[in-house]
């Protein structure tokens, strides 16, 4: 069924002007989900003028709107015409903007108007959708250059870059942790190992990041990474670290400064 002449029928089944068969017809189409949508439509914007109270147009916009009535009158091939007598023309106005199938047009305007708006909201969400993709793409793309920044053999200026670039990011996921991990613990740099340690304490608040950092502190034996990672630990008042700073400052082969920062630490812990 065409467009305009569904509309039609929908208005006046809202209206209750339809006969049995008419409405047989309509309720049938009503099946339908992209006519059960347009009668939704337009059941809501008839309900809103039906409920709204009743204005005298101004003039600018009666004659707007004459034209939209005189298009549609030659359209429909309907009799209807306005009186240009000067004597009743403001009964005239009124008269023929609130008679019934005029608010079909309006219905009908409106309609558009509610379509545009919609074109320009989904129009908007693509853009939206499509600078996120991009966003993401693009952090993907530093995400894969900083992973390869820290696994480069070659260079310690490298991996020292690639744990400054992981400790600018708001959030590290579980594959950065582990390569920062790996870096701590196993680098041959020092300044690396560092760099590795200050990345990992910023994110320090996300659990299995702690429990990275607590483990570290079995396994370091580089003096000066072993008395950053016991300050970062204290900052972090990780009381589990006791013993372990316990066992430090037993332990013969500690450099003297480790001993004293554990010693410092087991006292600010306790």
């Amino acid at each position: 069924m065409e467009k305009e002449k569904l509309e039609s029928l929908l208005i006046d089944y809202i209206d209750g002007n339809l006969n049995e068969a008419g409405r047989a017809m309509v309720e049938k189409e009503l099946q339908n989900e992209s006519t059960a949508k347009l009668y939704s439509q337009l059941k809501e914007v008839m309900d809103l003028m039906a409920n709204s109270k009743v204005k005298v147009p101004g003039v600018s916009l009666k004659l707007n709107f004459e034209k939209a009535l005189q298009a549609e009158i030659s359209k429909s091939g309907n009799a209807w015409s306005v009186s240009t007598q000067t004597t009743s023309k403001a009964t005239a106005d009124k008269q023929v903007f609130f008679q019934p199938w005029i608010l079909r047009v309006a219905a009908a305007i409106v309609l558009v108007i509610v379509g545009v708006a919609i074109g320009d909201k989904i129009n908007t969400n693509r853009q939206h959708e499509q600078e996120l993709a991009k966003l993401k793409e693009e952090v993907a793309n530093n995400k894969r250059m900083m992973l390869s920044m820290l696994e480069n053999q070659q260079s310690a200026s490298q991996r020292v870059m690639g744990a400054t670039v992981a400790y600018e990011l708001p959030k590290a996921d579980d594959e950065i942790v582990n390569v920062l991990s790996k870096t701590l613990n196993e680098d041959s740099n020092t300044n690396v190992r560092l760099a590795a340690l200050e990345a990992l304490g910023k994110f320090h608040q996300q659990d299995h990041v702690r429990k990275i950092l607590v483990t570290s502190l079995t396994t370091q034996k580089d003096p000066v990474v072993q008395i950053a990672l016991i300050r970062l630990l204290v900052q972090m008042k990780e009381k589990q670290i006791v013993n372990e700073l316990q066992k430090i400052t037993r332990d013969g082969q500690v450099m003297k400064a480790v001993k004293d920062e554990a010693h410092s630490g087991i006292l600010k812990l306790s």
